[in-house]
């Protein structure tokens, strides 16, 4: 075989290596990227857990709205004025478990009085601390089948439990402790999001 042959098959081989090489590279980055997007959570399961945001600007005093973050019904009260009163009278806190939640799930920044970031709105998880069934708001005073010194919360229906305005938990109830308080934050006066409570940089 001559120098010019030899030339031309080294040329050849070189070019089927390349070939070969790059093809192999791009067969096998094909195949990844399904592999390494399979291990990814669906769009089903990064929703269940993502952050909600709630419009609160026409939630009307006294009244309340229920949201899902997580499986999870979430309670937004707005309390008056008159609500928020009740919360520190002593008629009201001597019958309640635990008055200060000092034994209860919320945020540093709702651990007080109104477990609130802001004492209008109370954010809570609409979950019974007995048995996960679902509380209901009971926001009139001196209720028919809650009593005469009721002055408004949650009751479960399933099991008898009771929670005052800020799902603070009564005594000789089955529930335990107080409604959770979920991580939540204000992104203006008109806008809550619920599940996240630090900015994101």
């Amino acid at each position: 075989m001559s120098a010019e042959a030899e030339e031309i098959e080294g040329g050849r081989r070189h070019f089927l290596l390349v070939a070969t090489t790059v093809t192999g590279l791009a067969g096998a980055a094909l195949t990844a990227v399904p592999f390494l997007a399979s291990w990814r959570p669906s769009a089903r399961a990064q929703a269940l857990g993502a952050p909600v945001e709630v419009p609160i600007g026409k939630v009307e005093p006294g009244s309340m709205i229920k949201v899902e973050w997580r499986g999870q019904a979430i309670f937004i009260l707005r309390r008056t004025p008159e609500m928020l009163a009740t919360l520190e009278d002593p008629a009201l806190t001597g019958q309640l478990r635990d008055p200060d939640s000092k034994q209860s799930e919320q945020p540093e920044y709702a651990q007080n009085t109104a477990r609130a970031a802001r004492p209008e709105f109370l954010v809570v998880v609409g979950v019974c601390t007995h048995l996960g069934c679902a509380p209901i708001g009971r926001f009139q005073p001196r209720d028919a089948e809650l009593g005469a010194d009721w002055r408004g919360g949650f009751y479960c229906p399933c099991h008898g439990s009771k929670f005052d305005l800020a799902g603070r938990v009564f005594k000789d109830v089955p529930a335990p402790t107080n409604l959770r308080v979920p991580p939540y934050r204000f992104l203006n006066e008109s806008t809550l999001l619920v599940g996240s409570d630090t900015e994101v940089a």
